[in-house]
């Protein structure tokens, strides 16, 4: 297996498209229940051939990602050839920005001295979807990339 196993309940969401994917396989609804029963490692290699098939559909089409920790927010934009990231940290101890209240400080204290930004740029490794995917192991959400594109105008206004 590639990625993880999807959890039950995306499985769930996802079972028309796990009975095309079956169906693409030549598997009946009836042998698929009769898998399930006879040969469980044989249906566990299935539902992980189709998690990995439906991690890359979702990694091929995932711009941006936003990873908050206390005092840090990674924004990474996934291009083609590179990602590039968007560092904010916050050196106050008793500023969290995972929360309203740290977050709200935050957007009205850009400019303090306790507020740093970073830009950085890197190279996918060879397998770019496993780039990303480790990634959002790691805890980063996949987003639209409006706080990305935010503090990249931000960033620019800064340095004109």
């Amino acid at each position: 297996m590639k990625y993880q196993r999807l959890t039950k309940e995306q499985l769930e969401e996802m079972h028309q498209e796990f009975i095309n994917f079956l169906a693409t396989q030549s598997i009946t609804g009836k042998e698929w229940e009769d898998i399930k029963k006879n040969k469980p490692e044989v249906a566990e290699e299935e539902i992980d051939v189709f998690s990995d098939l439906v991690w890359e559909g979702v990694l091929n089409k995932v711009v941006y990602l936003e990873h908050f920790s206390k005092q840090q927010i990674h924004l990474f934009h996934l291009g083609e050839e590179k990602m590039r990231l968007i560092a904010i940290r916050v050196s106050k101890e008793d500023i969290d920005v995972t929360t309203q209240g740290g977050y709200d400080w935050l957007r009205n204290n850009l400019l303090d001295d306790s507020v740093e930004f970073f830009n950085a740029n890197k190279e996918y490794n060879e397998d770019k979807n496993a780039d990303k995917f480790a990634l959002i192991r790691e805890g980063a959400q996949i987003t639209k990339g409006e706080l990305y594109q935010y503090f990249e105008k931000l960033m620019a206004n800064k340095k004109a």
